[in-house]
């Protein structure tokens, strides 16, 4: 079954007022403390019963003041679910473990180097991917974004890369902008982001379409023209006051299958496939001057289908950036329901396979690389 849309905005970001406790946090932990000291099960459960109706009750003792600054806030569901948790352990010492997974949960806040992914409480990430097949039933269509521009990719792909591999202040690149989806997803998840597109206008479409696109968190959102292939990165970041970048996303066209301009430098314009692979390291080299040690480069490609034989394009393209320095993280497989040429000939493509011997493409690929 495909995945449904995922949320633009990360969960408690995204919950309604109703859905989330704002409780006050010493007097909630201390009262976690407290269940430790329940001499049986059974009586812990009754504990955590009139604990539950203490957190719901909006004029509680445990409900954070409007001006309280000690506050810890939690999902609705995701709170009920930890206390039904302990309430559901068969022993008082593993009933403790959660108790106290809970009240860190409260007190801190534990995140890795790269994202802002509180590990104490993991669980409510739900909109965050992490295993190796993304299914998604429709493209998220909200705000700016729209599926006018022909080859562009699904924001959802953006979304999940700026979630698992920046925190909110890191600097994205996309060297292949587009229709801006990497640049409006940036904007909505607090993410400066500078893009590079070659056709100077689909630049200015693009430019009215990030137009649209409310700024609630203020940070630069920038889209320059020129050619990926030769640009200069570290000095368009000095401009715009940034010394690296720490997330590149590179979604190029998949050879000729579409072709974007006529401009000969353009990648779909390619003559042959090396030629095609020549120029994407040429991309990758510039964006690896100006991306941190560590940090991560996301490919998005796919294959392709000519006389008669499948061309491993993806594969061909990851190894391709591994020659430029970078360790293979992940590959991701996402599915495609429709394309644009393909929405209204699904019988004709059926009817071709068949003859053709061949399958239909329903997928393509993200590569995830760590540049050493």
């Amino acid at each position: 079954m495909a995945r449904p849309l995922l949320p633009a905005r990360p969960p408690l970001e995204n919950a309604t007022p109703d859905d989330l406790l704002r409780l006050a946090r010493t007097p909630f932990t201390n009262a976690l403390y407290r269940l430790h000291e329940s001499a049986s099960v059974a009586d812990l459960r009754a504990a955590l019963d009139l604990l539950w109706r203490q957190i719901d009750d909006p004029a509680g003792v445990l409900r954070a003041a409007a001006d309280e600054t000690d506050v810890t806030t939690f999902s609705r569901r995701r709170l009920r679910e930890a206390l039904d948790q302990i309430a559901a352990a068969f022993t008082l010492e593993r009933a403790r473990y959660y108790l106290d997974r809970l009240a860190r949960a409260a007190l801190e806040t534990r995140t890795g180097a790269i994202n802002d992914i509180d590990l104490n409480r993991w669980k409510e990430y739900d909109d965050i991917l992490t295993d190796s097949l993304w299914l998604f039933d429709r493209r998220d269509a909200s705000g700016a974004h729209h599926a006018g521009f022909w080859g562009n990719f699904v924001p959802q792909i953006p979304y999940q890369l700026m979630r698992r591999y920046t925190r909110r202040g890191d600097l994205v690149i996309d060297p292949f902008a587009g229709s801006g989806t990497t640049l409006i997803e940036g904007r909505r998840l607090g993410r400066p982001t500078i893009g590079v597109e070659l056709n100077p206008m689909v630049a200015e479409q693009t430019r009215v379409t990030l137009a649209g696109e409310p700024d609630g968190r203020h940070v630069l959102c920038a889209l320059e023209v020129g050619d990926s292939t030769t640009f200069d990165w570290r000095a368009t970041l000095e401009r715009y006051g940034f010394r690296s970048a720490q997330l590149a996303i590179l979604h190029p066209p998949y050879h000729d299958i579409i072709r974007f301009s006529e401009d000969p430098r353009d990648l779909a314009n390619a003559p042959s496939i090396d030629a095609f692979l020549a120029r994407l390291g040429a991309v990758v080299e510039r964006v690896t001057e100006v991306l941190d040690a560590g940090r991560y480069l996301a490919l998005v490609l796919g294959d392709k289908y000519a006389n008669g034989e499948w061309i491993p394009l993806g594969f061909l393209g990851m190894q391709e950036v591994l020659r430029h320095g970078f360790t293979l993280k992940s590959i991701v497989v996402k599915n495609f329901e429709q394309t644009t040429g393909k929405r209204s000939q699904k019988e004709l493509w059926r009817y071709r396979a068949l003859v053709g011997g061949f399958y239909v493409f329903k997928h393509e690929y993200i590569f995830i690389f760590r540049k050493a």
